[in-house]
């Protein structure tokens, strides 16, 4: 080994191999573009809503069409442990997208009727994480369902970083479902969640243990018709169900299942006081 000015130079045999090259070895068939695929879930938002100028012709439309089954194929591919066809595999998809667009136009259609702020369906459509977070989410299931691998998981992390909301593309999740605010909901990968749940931000549907041992069973809760469930609710267990029109709380934590038309809540303390008889200001110092 030799020193310069400051600088480590190493004299190494050119047959050798570099240490993290060689003990990524079990990694070189893995070539993915996740910035590509994430550019084709924003285009495929657009197209399924033609919510760009652009798709005021049907011809730009179904020429959109043709590329998004194009790439998607060519992702399948990628991914290089399909092992069906790709391009039938793409096609399979696509044949369900009317239907899924019917399930997204009624989560839209339930997001703008329970929000008084939004002032149009085309502002939660452009504006609303939340059915961005679901638009993804059911396009990632479709796949999922289709057995297809990796893909599912990049788009929903892709969805988790633009929008803070972790949905697991197995999760289960019926109509009309909507998520307000948004920020920090978490839906696990084996939660069943009926139709009419509205959540609110902060809200977690999770697995009371990470064994890997649990791995084949069903760890995260069922959540049933028409429940609502504020913020920063906690709700654990594969084996927790949550009976339809239950209301559960802000900041409770549940873990064991709850008959229907229920109202769970967290009993707090609020204590106000007149602050010029107080004894002595709060002083905080970080």
């Amino acid at each position: 080994m030799l020193k310069q000015k400051g600088f480590f130079h190493f004299q190494t045999d050119k047959n050798m191999t570099h240490p993290i090259f060689e003990n990524n070895a079990e990694f070189s068939g893995i070539s993915f573009d996740r910035d590509h695929l994430g550019h084709w879930a924003d285009e495929m938002f657009q197209w399924l809503f033609c919510s760009h100028p652009r798709y005021a012709r049907e011809e730009i439309f179904l020429q959109k069409e043709a590329e998004l089954l194009k790439e998607l194929s060519h992702f399948i591919e990628q991914t290089q442990s399909f092992a069906e066809n790709a391009g039938n595999a793409a096609r399979a998809f696509f044949s369900r997208l009317p239907d899924i667009h019917q399930l997204l136009k009624s989560d839209l259609e339930t997001m703008f009727n329970s929000d008084p702020a939004a002032k149009s369906i085309r502002e939660v459509l452009l504006a609303y994480p939340g059915f961005y977070a679901i638009s993804v989410h059911r396009i990632a299931h479709e796949l999922w369902n289709n057995n297809i691998p990796v893909i599912p998981r990049l788009l929903s992390e892709y969805a988790h970083c633009k929008t803070g909301i972790d949905i697991h593309p197995a999760a289960s999740i019926g109509e009309r479902f909507l998520i307000d605010h948004g920020t920090g909901v978490v839906i696990g990968e084996t939660c069943n969640i009926g139709n009419d749940v509205k959540i609110y931000q902060g809200v977690t549907l999770g697995a009371l243990s990470v064994s890997r041992d649990h791995a084949a069973i069903k760890r995260h809760p069922t959540i049933g018709n028409g429940v609502v469930v504020y913020a920063n609710a906690t709700i654990l267990g594969g084996n927790t169900v949550i009976g339809d029109g239950s209301v559960i709380g802000g900041n409770v934590w549940i873990t064991q299942s709850i008959p229907q038309d229920s109202l769970v809540f967290h009993k707090s303390e609020i204590i106000i006081k007149n602050n010029s008889n107080f004894p002595e200001p709060l002083n905080f110092i970080i």
